[in-house]
């Protein structure tokens, strides 16, 4: 950091910094300046700064749980929603994982940031997972040669070191035993395989596994399991707790076309598909994914029976029909084929997918088959009233449930879809963006100019309710 800041960020001032060159969250509201009669030099100016409820504590950690993951990742797209060109334009990923950063960035710059832990609602812990996880087993960095092996072990280590690092140095823990603190888990299984020293916490997922039904480890990726982590480290808990935490929608890339032609707001009678799904269908399909336990079957058997491309021995599904793609095969015109569409598919991958953003995004039904696992925000907002669930073991009857969803229905549903896809976007992040790109070049791009038009609740805003 330059003199006179500190912090993750470089953001957090000192006694040196100018007050005009604080950041916006941290800005006063108003400052007390003595009237003209005073005279002599000006030592102490009163600021009150406007506090905006819950106000979140950041805990500053050591480089090794973030900024080092950063730096030390194998690939520029891994773990972060953006990078930088030659000419410093900036270069949306297609990562997923991507959310953890933005928002990460998005409770950095907030003005809901609070610097005095005294004061604070909640305290967030800035780990960063996806960037442990992603190249764990060969990055030279991090070492699996004390984990058998499994990047879900090494991973947990990592969050046990964070929490073991703020009770030795900072005095809020005990407020709650940890009740107000916030973590974030961005791989596949989400918390999952979070140490059991901090279950009591809040868990930022993707993943709402709550066990009910999947009550092991899900991912055909054999060093993302967890359940050979021993329960003298992980314990015995859930991989979600709808009563404490929260899942979040993943990063979906700013898609100025999409937005543009306003994808989600396309009406029904020009969604000709009735049910649509492009994605990974396992085994039987060529490129697909060898594991029968990948997707815990759930993909592999909806393309059994609604297949709509041969698999390797030139069959469609028993009961394929016209209207309905299910298909393992690229789309180019992807968000235009589900925005075509009435109903469209969420199923698991390894764990989460980001079936449901793209799904909201273009203005589709989402239709939710994983038995007991929760989608973004669902035990906030009533799914029933924009979503379909359908039992796993519903699925040689899925077209014929949807067939007899009736028009009034249907209608609602989609109209609802467009009241809140803005909650699937992140916003906030993007448009911190934009501001770095004004005061740089003095102008924005596209995305930018495209995202200003938004203005309801993005995921920051609804993580914050």
């Amino acid at each position: 950091c330059y003199n006179g800041w500190y912090g993750t960020d470089c953001s957090i001032p000192s006694v040196v910094s100018p007050i005009g060159e604080w950041p916006k969250w941290l800005k006063p509201a108003h400052l007390d300046i003595p009237s003209n009669e005073v005279t002599g030099r000006l030592v102490n100016l009163n600021a009150a700064v406007e506090k905006k409820r819950p106000l979140i504590y950041v805990y500053d950690l050591p480089p090794e749980f973030n900024s080092l993951l950063l730096e030390g990742r194998h690939f520029k797209f891994e773990c972060v929603n953006r990078i930088y060109d030659e000419r410093n334009a900036t270069l949306w990923t297609e990562q997923l994982y991507g959310s953890q950063m933005a928002m990460y960035e998005s409770i950095l710059a907030s003005p809901h940031r609070t610097l005095n832990g005294e004061e604070a609602d909640f305290f967030f812990v800035p780990v960063l997972d996806a960037c442990i996880i992603t190249r764990a087993d060969d990055a030279p960095h991090l070492s699996l040669e004390n984990h058998t092996g499994l990047r879900s072990s090494l991973t947990l280590e990592f969050y046990k070191k964070a929490y073991e690092h703020i009770i030795e140095k900072y005095p809020y823990w005990n407020r709650s035993a940890g009740k107000d603190h916030i973590w974030s888990f961005s791989w596949d299984e989400g918390a999952c395989y979070a140490p059991k020293e901090i279950w009591n916490s809040m868990m930022l997922v993707h993943w709402g596994n709550t066990n009910s039904k999947h009550n092991h480890s899900t991912t055909a990726y054999w060093a993302d399991n967890w359940d050979k982590i021993p329960s003298d480290r992980r314990g015995n808990h859930s991989c979600f707790d709808p009563a404490k935490d929260l899942v979040l929608p993943a990063w979906k890339r700013p898609d100025v076309t999409s937005l543009s032609a306003k994808l989600w707001s396309r009406p029904r009678e020009n969604r000709k598909t009735l049910f649509y799904f492009n994605g990974n269908l396992g085994p039987a399909y060529t490129s697909g994914r060898p594991e029968a336990t990948y997707s815990m079957g759930i993909r592999q058997k909806l393309a059994d029976e609604f297949g709509s491309t041969p698999n390797k021995e030139g069959k469609l599904g028993k009961q394929h029909a016209e209207d309905v793609v299910v298909t393992p095969l690229r789309s180019e015109n992807y968000h235009e084929d589900i925005a075509n569409s009435t109903f469209c598919a969420v199923l698991p991958g390894d764990g989460w997918s980001g079936r449901m953003e793209d799904s909201i995004l273009q203005g589709c039904i989402p239709v939710v088959i994983q038995d007991g696992i929760f989608l973004p925000y669902e035990n906030m907002l009533n799914y029933e009233s924009f979503a379909v669930r359908i039992r796993e073991d519903e699925i040689p009857n899925l077209i014929k449930i949807l067939r007899n969803i009736n028009e009034t229905e249907i209608e609602f549903k989609l109209t609802n879809v467009q009241k809140i896809w803005q909650r699937f976007l992140y916003r906030d992040s993007i448009l911190l963006e934009a501001e770095r790109q004004q005061t740089g070049f003095g102008q924005v791009e596209d995305w930018a100019v495209e995202f200003l038009q938004q203005s309801d609740d993005d995921v920051f805003t609804t993580f914050l309710q």
